[in-house]
Parts: structure tokens; sequence; C-alpha cells
């Protein structure tokens, strides 16, 4: 009776052993990367089944939702991305241009510098309503999608081109414009009183 049990552990064990090993040997073969709408992408059973990644990576859709990039040349500042953003990740500063400051690339005017446009993507929910509401489709979804960073300061992207003492002038150029204006229609009503 007990040498008939040891005979059934060791069986069985071995069994276990035998598919073990070969689960060894086809581990050193790789499974190829397909899409999923390869008509063979169930089929293929033997080696590594798990993706090595950063160095395999499956394909990726180009109509996904991934990295928010913004091309500032042809951003007119209108801030219709960062009222319908539902979580607040995108921050714009604009300062008002004293003239037409040139056109972007579908031909609309631009008015209004972009002092500051900075979007947290630790924030972002990926939703991609800032890219259907931009008039100048200057708001666009990369197929970059791994951000992997130390610090989550790191995932704040700033996409405006002017530093801070040019915005600083730009807000002075404004500001004696307005003065001006204010003056000339000040000495306007004063000569039509008298």
């Amino acid at each position: 009776m007990i040498i008939k049990k040891a005979y059934d552990g060791l069986k069985t064990s071995w069994k276990g052993l035998t598919i073990t090993f070969k689960h060894l040997i086809g581990a050193f073969k790789s499974k190829k990367i397909k899409g999923i709408e390869d008509p063979n992408y169930f089929e293929e059973q033997a080696g590594i089944v798990t993706l090595q990644y950063p160095h395999q990576k499956l394909p990726i859709p180009e109509v996904g939702r991934y990295q928010l990039h913004v091309e500032i040349d042809d951003c007119i500042v209108c801030d219709l991305c960062a009222k319908i953003c539902p979580v607040d990740c995108i921050e714009i500063e604009s300062i008002k241009a004293t003239e037409a400051i040139g056109k972007t690339s579908d031909g609309s005017v631009k008015r209004l510098y972009a002092a500051k446009f900075d979007i947290d993507m630790a924030k972002c929910m990926y939703c991609g309503l800032c890219t259907t509401v931009c008039p100048t489709e200057c708001i666009t979804m990369t197929n970059q999608y791994d951000r992997s960073f130390p610090s989550i300061t790191e995932l704040n992207y700033k996409f405006s081109t002017m530093t801070e003492e040019e915005a600083e002038l730009k807000r002075q150029e404004l500001d004696k414009q307005l003065e001006e204006r204010k003056a000339a229609k000040l000495a306007a009503s004063k000569q039509k009183e008298e």
C-alpha cells in the first residue's frame, strides 16, 4: 500500500516536471508580435507569452488617445480647450496684442500672445475634448503613451515660447496703448463738449 502511494506520487511528479521542462525549453523561443486583426493571433501557443516591455511593444492604433501636443505657432489662444477640460489640466494666460501678430497655418489671424500654455498630463484623463473644440487644430494627441518620471512635476508640459521678461514687455506695451487710447478718448470728449 505504501509502495503504491509512493509510486503514484513519483509518477505524478514526473508528469508535472515533464510539462514544466517542455515549457522551459519552449521559452527560449519568443512569440512574434502580431496585431489582434491577424487571423493567426491566437494560434501560436509556444514560447514566451509575456511581452518583454519596453524592448517589445504591441502595435498601437492611430486613432488612440495618448500624449497631448500643442503646435503653439498655430494657436490663437482662444482658451476653448482650457474651458472645456473637465479636470482643468490646461492652464493658459493670454496677453492681448497691440496689432495682429501673424497668421496660423489655416489662415486665422493671431491677436493674442500665449504668455503661458501649460498642460499637466498627471491630471489629464485623455478624453480628447480639447482636441475636438480647437478651431485651428493646434492641440492634438500624439502616439506617445509611456510617460514615466521620478517626479510628478515633470508631467507638466510648457508649450509657450515666451519668456517671463517678454511677457512683461508685452503687458507694458498693452498698458501703454490702452492709456493712449483712454487719453485720446478723453481729449475727444472734451473737444466735443466745447
